[in-house]
């Protein structure tokens, strides 16, 4: 598997679901087998898990969650690091027949899915670090929802974790709420 790094999105969007479907986002595990985890890694362009892989990316889920929890970008470069030493190579710069050069950390032959998920995750987040910077790691501002998130938005402005469930909850909650006040 090759990474490309320029392509950091990628990583943070795979970065984001993978800590949104921990028990404590959730209130139940959202990675609870072979089939879940399929379809978190669908689209992704990644190679299909077996059984095995399922308790190692929940494992991995808490680091990276460790990660987006940081205080500070030297911390969060040093953990993105970690994740990226687990399968990646060196990094290599190549370029495809008229495309421009870019860079891409290729993993070891035959290293766990977990590891390959790791080093894709750790570049997107050292991207989104040098790109964006630390302050783009947030807690989600939904009440009561203890996700966190890493905003690759273009303005910047995003503010929950999953944005179609608490975005939503906390709309219908507010909307609710004036729905009260107006009759009472």
């Amino acid at each position: 598997m090759h990474i490309p790094i320029g392509a950091y999105a990628a990583g943070i969007e795979l970065a984001n679901e993978l800590v949104s479907t921990s028990p404590t986002v959730r209130g139940a595990e959202a990675l609870p087998d072979l089939g879940a985890l399929s379809g978190l890694l669908a689209g992704h362009g990644l190679r299909a898990p077996v059984h095995e892989d399922v308790f190692q990316v929940q494992l991995l889920r808490r680091e990276v969650r460790g990660i987006m929890e940081t205080e500070t970008a030297e911390q969060a470069v040093a953990g993105a690091g970690v994740l990226l030493g687990r399968a990646g190579l060196a990094p290599v710069l190549r370029r495809e027949p008229g495309r421009p050069w870019q860079w891409f950390v290729p993993t070891v032959k035959g290293a766990p899915l977990a590891d390959e998920l790791a080093a894709f995750v750790g570049a997107g987040l050292l991207g989104a670090v040098r790109a964006l910077g630390h302050e783009r790691f947030r807690p989600c501002a939904a009440p009561g929802c203890r996700g966190v998130f890493a905003d690759v938005s273009r303005s910047g402005r995003r503010r929950y974790c999953m944005p179609e469930l608490c975005g939503n909850r906390l709309n219908v909650a507010n909307h609710r709420a004036r729905r009260r006040e107006t009759t009472s």
